[in-house]
């Protein structure tokens, strides 16, 4: 899984795009033609493979096509008007929308709840060990995040430790380097590090700061307004899916509907699970509040809008209330 990583090549192509008359091309003639999401390997969006395979949209009377992409070509998709909406975190929502691909978090489909993760070597117990030691992530991005707010807990600042940027696939390798204490990454790469450093483990993930990265289907505004009917049907067909999933009886089945879209074996897919905290519509509603911390959609990204600017990720802070459109989750 290809999850939460957006380069700078992404924000380059973002920038460049004429979008408000891509938006527009978009918004003419929807009526007719499908509704096009684009979706990617996390099981928080993989997760929509299940209501494809069991014809639910069809039951719901909405006709939508799914597009599967790694995670950055689909947002690269969105931003070019192809797409009427794509799976992305809260804070790449405002990446993207920064070099003109605005969205609306229509819906919060999970958060992650253990599958982005800190790891060390063997001897080192907490984050406080890890004063004056080499970390290495990709600056700039979750993890990064994920590391900030654990050493804010933990006493520590982010001098007390010394970054080392890496590509997010590229995390294990250098891991394994002699001078690397500890590494940043979310499921599967971050059980490759583990893997590769025998002994080695976590020593604090997103299970520890639930809502710090929280997982959205975000919608093309023009979309968003044009097509709320069918939208709506839409968050209906998620709470089905959810119900599946979490039902003892029928996770099995939707494991192995799952696992084949990632291409591993249920067996090997279903530890995520673990790792990600779906959430139902009724379950949105107690997020997609007010409020200044991550226990709120509205806080997790106002801190992270903050985070983006403090590291340079785009130049100024996003208008935060434009992404958030809570009327589609409490009906309305």
């Amino acid at each position: 899984m290809n999850h939460k990583s957006l380069s700078s090549t992404l924000k380059c192509f973002v920038a460049k795009l004429l979008f408000p008359a891509a938006l527009a091309a978009a918004s003419l003639g929807a009526q007719a033609a499908p509704l096009k999401v684009g979706y990617s390997d996390w099981p928080g969006w993989v997760a929509w493979q299940v209501a494809i395979e069991k014809g639910w949209f069809k039951e719901a009377g909405v006709d939508v096509k799914f597009e599967w992409f790694d995670y950055s070509a689909s947002m690269e998709a969105f931003a070019a008007g192809k797409l009427d909406a794509v799976t992305m975190t809260n804070g790449d929502a405002l990446v993207t929308g920064s070099g003109g691909g605005k969205s609306i978090m229509l819906m919060l489909t999970d958060y992650s709840n253990g599958n982005d993760m800190i790891f060390a070597k063997p001897g080192i117990k907490s984050l406080k060990d890890l004063k004056g030691k080499k970390v290495a992530v990709e600056v700039g991005l979750v993890e990064h995040l994920l590391l900030v707010n654990g050493l804010k807990k933990a006493g520590l600042k982010e001098s007390d430790v010394t970054l080392v940027n890496a590509k997010t696939n590229e995390v294990p390798q250098v891991f394994a380097s002699s001078d690397i204490a500890a590494g940043g990454a979310w499921q599967p790469v971050s059980g490759e590090a583990l893997k590769a450093v025998p002994g080695s483990r976590p020593i604090y993930t997103s299970a520890d700061e639930p809502g710090l990265i929280y997982d959205v289907l975000a919608v093309n505004p023009g979309s968003a307004k044009s097509r709320k009917a069918d939208w709506a049907k839409m968050l209906k067909v998620w709470d089905k899916v959810v119900a599946y999933i979490n039902d003892p009886k029928t996770q099995p089945d939707a494991v192995k509907i799952m696992a084949a879209r990632s291409g591993v074996s249920p067996a090997d897919y279903l530890p995520l699970l673990k790792g990600t905290h779906f959430l139902s519509i009724e379950d949105g509603k107690k997020i997609y509040v007010k409020g200044n911390d991550f226990k709120s959609l509205y806080g997790s990204t106002k801190i992270v809008n903050e985070f983006n600017v403090a590291n340079k990720v785009y130049p100024k802070a996003e208008n935060i209330d434009s992404y958030l459109d809570p009327s589609f989750t409490f009906g309305k």
